[in-house]
């Protein structure tokens, strides 16, 4: 085994604890230089070949700052490093054409792949080495070709990145204006068409909406003419319908290199050719797989066990299908009323329902059709127009946007068994503004079921979280309703996710921006059933994972299930 050390020095304090790692570590005291103070960073850095692997620097430190872990000796020196004690990313992705899908959790090397990619960063092996040595090391391989190409700067790169949230800070002006800007295919038309942003065109961008900024950066990036598409989570802020609206839209291009990093396993599942796993630890190290089909690669990545490379990375993941019978007694906890709610030319109804005990229940259905402001009357924070709600219960809610503050993530007092549940002592010291998305999501969670309640209510939880943190995060949620006899209300746009995890489904149809109604909770399967009608879309049920698989339009498949009205899955 190969052991390497890694320092993050984002959360690296050494003026708060004094280089607590080098005064423990045991090799230091023996008067190997085993941990050194690199002058002009002022952090420390280890020396892996000198490192004993004892990790005891690794439990001392109260920042979480240092990983140190053992890697097969098979592999090769990375293909990339971020410096000495860096992130290494070993392996690259196989260009082929048509849509190539990539999964694994953040902090893995996704973005690092891409950036290799789109010729933003040169492969240095480890170190420093030329392209001469990269092109050797790859000779034989597929990507070999590409590589070449990319060193005599003949690839041309269109790039949607993961965060669509800072364009308004970098592109302004008007939305068509911009857009005509990128279109070197003229099919500017039939791309806003497509992705529903026609109404969107007279628009400025700074006043669009996250769903709409969406599909903005992704039709800027499909309307180039480049010769690798590289797509980076597209399925941020968009509902059920419009994610796997824009999963048709980009495997029409076929003849294309595209890579799609997605977390949403249905759509990866539903727009890809072929898949790579990213596995490893997360910060430290990541290791691309070869290429596998589609059905095969996310069942060996929801396995945990990548066949090929005869490899464990994780315990598997399984989905159960459950009866309605199978629920067995339910405690009734709360009961409330119809509901109205008016804003403007929108308006909502909601029927009556009750929230049972130790039971979850999942809310589908397009955006703006009402899902947020429901939770927010539960939640006490907006009043419905036809009737008081008189809770009188405690109420927990994690709101979909969340506005951070300036304090520090101490002060919101999470319980500790939440701090590490979710990984989040390294941030205890930081203020809430500095956090990424997936950080401030995963602390807003913690904040949220830290308070002692009997509802709890979690709109869109899984936003910025990756596919593994979303199935940790679901697999939890189930025990903590049991545990607390609660009721949990998770409003996602995550098929998977819900599915994984609810006992019953409210569901919302309507006109976005114009009207929404939800039905009373039902039973999983009817409500699937009635959310994939109102869409048109068919699912099917992995035979080896149990997992929801959407069919592709037209199929044998989805013609059968549409004919006998099954739109979720048949028996």
């Amino acid at each position: 085994m190969t052991r390497i050390a890694v320092l993050d020095t984002e959360h690296c304090r050494p003026q708060k604890c004094n280089f607590l790692c080098q005064r423990v570590c045991p090799m230091v005291r023996t008067g190997k230089e085993a941990i050194v103070i690199d002058k002009e960073t002022n952090k420390p850095v280890i020396n892996e070949k000198l490192c004993s692997g004892c990790g005891i620097c690794v439990n001392k430190c109260p920042f979480d700052a240092i990983i140190i872990v053992n890697i097969p000796e098979e592999l090769e020196e990375p293909v990339y490093q971020y410096g000495r004690n860096g992130f290494r990313l070993y392996n690259l992705p196989t260009p082929k054409k048509g849509v190539v899908g990539v999964v694994g959790a953040n902090g893995i090397g996704k973005s690092t792949m891409i950036r290799i990619l789109a010729g933003e960063i040169k492969p240095n092996l480890g170190g420093n080495s030329s392209w001469d040595e990269t092109l050797k090391r790859f000779r034989g391989r597929e990507i070999h070709d590409y590589l070449e190409k990319l060193s005599r700067g003949e690839i041309r790169a269109a790039y949607k990145p993961q965060y669509v949230d800072s364009i308004p800070k970098v592109v302004r002006g008007r939305v068509g204006d911009a857009l005509e800007k990128n279109d070197d295919s003229g099919q500017l038309d039939e791309i806003a068409e497509r992705l529903n942003i026609k109404n969107s065109l007279d628009k400025k961008i700074n006043e669009l909406s996250g769903g709409e900024l969406q599909r903005f950066a992704i039709a800027a990036c499909l309307l180039k003419d480049a010769d690798v598409y590289l797509i980076d989570e597209p399925s941020s802020y968009l509902d059920v319908r419009e994610r796997l609206n824009l999963a048709g839209v980009i495997r029409d291009m076929k003849d294309k290199f595209i890579f799609v990093v997605e977390h949403d396993l249905v759509v990866l599942d539903y727009l890809s050719d072929y898949i790579h796993v990213l596995y490893g630890k997360p910060t430290a190290y990541g290791i691309i797989s070869g290429i596998k089909g589609v059905r095969v690669g996310i069942n060996e990545y929801l396995s945990g066990f990548l066949r090929a490379e005869n490899m464990r990375f994780r315990n598997e993941i399984r989905f159960d299908v459950r009866s309605p019978s199978e629920r067995g007694n339910r405690s009734e906890l709360m009961r409330y009323p119809p509901l109205e709610k008016r804003y403007g030319e929108f308006s909502l109804t909601v029927k009556q329902g009750i929230l049972y005990e130790m039971e979850i229940l999942g809310v589908l259905g397009p955006n703006a059709t009402g899902k947020t402001t429901f939770v927010k009357i539960l939640a006490g924070a907006v009043e419905a127009d036809n009737t008081g709600l008189d809770m009188k219960l405690r109420v927990s809610y994690k709101p979909q946007y969340i506005k951070p503050s300036m304090a520090l993530v101490d002060s919101l007092k999470i319980k500790p068994e939440f701090v590490e549940r979710f990984g989040i002592k390294s941030l205890l010291d930081r203020s809430m503004q500095e956090l990424s998305g997936g950080e401030l999501q995963k602390v807003a969670i913690a904040d949220c079921l830290t308070k002692d309640a009997e509802i709890y209510l979690l709109d869109e939880p899984s936003a910025y979280l990756d596919v593994e943190e979303r199935l940790r995060l679901a697999r939890y949620l189930k025990k903590f309703a049991y545990d607390k006899e609660a009721s949990v209300i998770v409003v996602d746009h995550d098929m998977l996710l819900i599915d994984y995890l609810s006992d019953e489904l409210l569901v919302f149809i309507g006109e976005s921006g114009k009207n929404g109604n939800a039905s009373k909770p039902m039973g999983l399967r009817d409500g699937m059933n009635k959310f994939l009608k109102e869409l048109g879309i068919t699912f099917r049920r992995d035979m080896e994972t149990g997992r929801p698989r959407a069919n592709k339009p037209g199929s044998v498949k989805d013609r059968e299930q549409r004919s006998e009205g099954e739109y979720y899955y048949k028996d």
